[in-house]
């Protein structure tokens, strides 16, 4: 009868804890967010990822509720090409040294049983905010093999126009501002 009330007991407390609000630590060395832009007007399509990113993301998943906070440094960006990442980072892109981090605020807006599948949000970039939704692809937790503890992963998409953030280098050029996001992101269940 002891092993039966043990058994008990421990499925309650899995229960409960799945039932109220967790809180997930972004995992920065799985975590990049990434992006596609054009170059030239349609020559060819740029795909670079920011490489320091860090924040939580807050998930009840019984209530059908959370946040997110991103938070990646704009002096990461990462296109493969130094020069290039060197010009992003200037003043007549990002402006990395006066606007030092992006950053991405929401809620969970919209689930499919319990599981997220959009977040209502706004970007901070280069100083100025917009709202964005994020549309999540992809959704999954499960216990982490090394680590001993929940992870939950997701990759989202959106599309943003560069040039609404006050940053529409190129455009005499002939280059599109559209920029799609590719964000894959893994976290850790806190403590």
């Amino acid at each position: 009868m002891n092993k039966l009330w043990v058994l008990a007991l421990s499925c309650a407390t899995f229960a409960s804890a799945w039932a109220s609000p967790v809180t997930y630590t972004i995992d920065p060395d799985h975590t990049y967010p990434a992006f596609e832009a054009d170059h030239m007007g349609g020559l060819s399509v740029w795909r670079g990822k920011l490489t320091q990113t860090e924040g939580q993301i807050v998930l009840d998943r019984a209530a059908k509720t959370g946040t997110v906070e991103v938070i990646s440094k704009a002096a990461s960006l990462d296109f493969g090409q130094e020069k290039l990442n060197q010009h992003a980072e200037s003043p007549d892109m990002f402006d990395a040294t006066k606007y030092p981090t992006i950053t991405y605020k929401g809620k969970l807006a919209k689930f499919d049983g319990d599981m997220p599948t959009e977040v209502e949000g706004n970007l901070t970039l280069h100083g100025v905010t917009k709202p964005v939704t994020l549309k999540i692809n992809q959704f999954l937790c499960k216990p982490h093999p090394m680590k001993k503890k929940e992870v939950c992963g997701a990759d989202a998409s959106a599309v943003i126009d560069r040039a609404d953030f006050g940053i529409p280098f190129g455009q005499q050029f002939g280059f599109k501002t559209q920029v799609k996001l590719l964000i894959s992101v893994e976290a850790l269940a806190a403590g």
